[in-house]
């Protein structure tokens, strides 16, 4: 679902992206933010942990789930949320599309998706 007034951007072609793999884009003016390509479907979210700066791209995915590869903290893919310590804060998570095989990423005029 994308929002009212939301910018897409193109982050790369969908035969790019197997599932199981991810992607990290830095769109102008904002922080990076990951898209991931699991078996249930594309999710984005900012790419930094919430609870030390680690880059949420370099750690395991299962389902849709991925942990932080430095102290564990594992974030919903879905809705950005922390399934417990030592992250307390959610990642924003950010709408994706596909449209004609590009990967899109829809960002509001803030540069959030929610």
């Amino acid at each position: 679902m994308t929002h009212p007034g939301a910018t897409a951007f193109p982050v790369c072609e969908l035969v790019t992206l197997p599932v199981g793999e991810v992607v990290t884009v830095t769109p102008p003016g904002l922080a990076p933010i990951s898209v991931f390509h699991t078996s249930d479907g594309l999710y984005a979210i900012d790419d930094t942990c919430t609870h030390q700066d680690a880059s949420l791209a370099d750690g395991w995915v299962e389902g849709c789930t991925v942990e932080c590869p430095l102290h564990e903290a594992c974030f919903d893919l879905r809705t950005g949320v922390p399934s417990g310590p030592p992250a307390k804060i959610a990642v924003r998570t950010h709408d994706v599309s596909i449209v004609d095989g590009t990967v899109l990423l829809h960002l509001d005029q803030k540069g959030d998706a929610r």
